[in-house]
């Protein structure tokens, strides 16, 4: 696999196409970071990291609306792929749908959102999109 990060879109994106409630993905430290993320922004319900084998699982728990069944995540966007990297300033910061989604940014404090990175003065790699 050439592209984890974007495999990783690629499951939740299939996963909540086929209303699935929990998807599991291969784990990295990369990958557990963005999961961090996705919950504490409330994008997904939980999530458990599981330790089997060398490499380990992450178990996702997917958030829907009670009612309507609508995921809280709307799109999915790798932004940075390996053939094009796309790297950002803290002043170019880009914005998701005008500040209403988050856009993942890798950076020398870690991985972090636009608002964090903004809020610290810092740049990094834009990995993707979110709303």
């Amino acid at each position: 696999m050439t592209d984890p990060i974007a495999d990783y879109l690629t499951r939740l994106r299939n996963a909540i196409q086929a209303k699935h409630r929990v998807v599991e993905v291969p784990a990295s430290n990369l990958k557990k970071d963005i999961t961090k993320i996705l919950f504490e922004k409330g994008y997904i319900l939980n999530y458990k990291f599981v330790e089997d084998g060398p490499q380990g699982t992450i178990k996702i728990a997917l958030k829907y609306h009670p009612q309507s069944k609508v995921s809280a995540i709307k799109s999915l966007s790798r932004i940075s792929k390996p053939g094009m990297r796309k790297y950002t300033g803290y002043r170019e910061m880009p914005r998701v749908i005008n500040g209403l989604g988050i856009a993942i940014l890798s950076t020398s404090k870690g991985v972090m959102t636009d608002k964090e990175a903004a809020e610290l003065k810092i740049g990094g790699e834009v990995l993707c999109f979110v709303y």
